[in-house]
């Protein structure tokens, strides 16, 4: 008994252990390599994977726990060999498609100069055809007659048009998303009064980062039907408003000399404040209770117009207060009259 296991332990067992043994030696320094060399962070560990399913296959592909079938589909049966087949091809597909976007397309895109949304655009359609392409593979590999796949692609159709009309909305969204590019990576949009920013363009959504940091999922197809703000569309630069009301008793000329003043001062601290077009100074009107103007700044980062437009109340209120101009604020006059002095008495008579 012991001699026979013995036997059987050295003819199947002792080669994969070997070559077990030697990838968890060496995997730390493969890892390592890849993650300084390439930048890869995980590749390594997958790549370990890999090489041990092949040799698996390889040194087990007569072996009957291998060949066994698991599950019958007509004619065509599936056993642990073909599982493992076409995991091992979607998977290397996979991580071989992010490597390539990651590590080689960037140069290529550097070359030419591509701004970001080009380059996701471009990630994704090249991720897409090298999945499409590797389950083709993977569905001729093990054997599968593609053409007995058309059974099951009607019945898919038929669940689409009725149970997956949103995923197929959606999935259809993305892909005239990525094309047409109404909206791209990096884009400042504006979705139900949310500002944020277009970090993913994926499947069935799209990822946005609100300037709060948090993260609103929407799908595809809200951008196509919805009225959708882009304030990076074409060319980022846009207007800023920052209005101002001072008392009656002010000089307008002096008001919008002030104005002027912090709208050059203000670019000269900030790059991201034009001066061409150059800031302007409207005169709104005559309010209830003060004199309306609106200081208009060119501003070549939607990102920025927060932070400075915050930078611009602040001197505004300053160049104000330093020029003794005064910030008035909603006041009512109450006017009592006199009270006959009959009616006084008739009242506290009648009290």
């Amino acid at each position: 008994m012991i001699d026979a296991f013995t036997q059987f332990a050295r003819e199947h067992l002792l080669l994969p252990l070997a070559v077990t043994f030697i990838l968890i030696i060496f995997r730390p320094f493969v890892q390592r390599y890849l993650a300084k060399k390439l930048h890869l962070s995980q590749f390594g560990n997958w790549l370990t994977l890999y090489i041990f399913m092949v040799f698996i296959l390889s040194y087990y592909q007569q072996a009957t726990w291998l060949t066994q079938p698991l599950v019958s589909l007509g004619s065509f049966t599936i056993n642990l060999r073909l599982l493992i087949v076409g995991f091992l091809i979607l998977s290397l597909a996979y991580h071989l498609s992010k490597v390539i976007t990651k590590q080689f397309l960037p140069s290529v895109y550097d070359r030419y100069h591509l701004d970001i949304g080009v380059r996701f655009t471009f990630n994704r359609i090249f991720h897409y055809i090298v999945m499409i392409l590797a389950f083709l593979f993977a569905v001729s590999a093990v054997g599968l007659d593609l053409s007995a796949l058309t059974v099951f692609a009607s019945v898919l159709g038929v669940g689409i048009g009725f149970g997956l009309q949103n995923i197929t909305s959606n999935f259809i969204s993305g892909i005239v998303l990525l094309f047409e590019r109404p909206i791209k990576i990096g884009d400042r949009v504006i979705v139900e009064e949310i500002i944020g920013d277009v970090e993913k363009i994926n499947m069935r959504a799209t990822i946005i980062r609100s300037i709060n940091n948090e993260h609103i999922i929407v799908p595809n197809s809200y951008f196509l039907e919805e009225h959708v703000i882009n304030r990076s569309y074409e060319t980022p630069v846009m207007r800023l408003t920052a209005p101002v009301g001072v008392s009656y008793d002010t000089d307008p000329e002096l008001v919008k000399q002030c104005l002027l003043d912090v709208a050059y001062l203000e670019a000269k601290e900030n790059s991201f404040v034009l001066l061409k077009p150059e800031p302007f100074v409207h005169f709104v009107g005559f309010g209830n209770s003060s004199l309306d103007f609106e200081l208009f700044v060119w501003v070549s980062d939607p990102r920025e117009l927060i932070r400075v437009k915050t930078n611009i109340n602040f001197k505004i209120f300053k160049s104000l207060k330093d020029h003794h101009i005064e910030i008035p604020f909603p006041q009512r006059d109450l006017h009592l009259r006199s009270v006959d002095k009959s009616v006084h008495v008739q009242f506290n008579h009648d009290d």
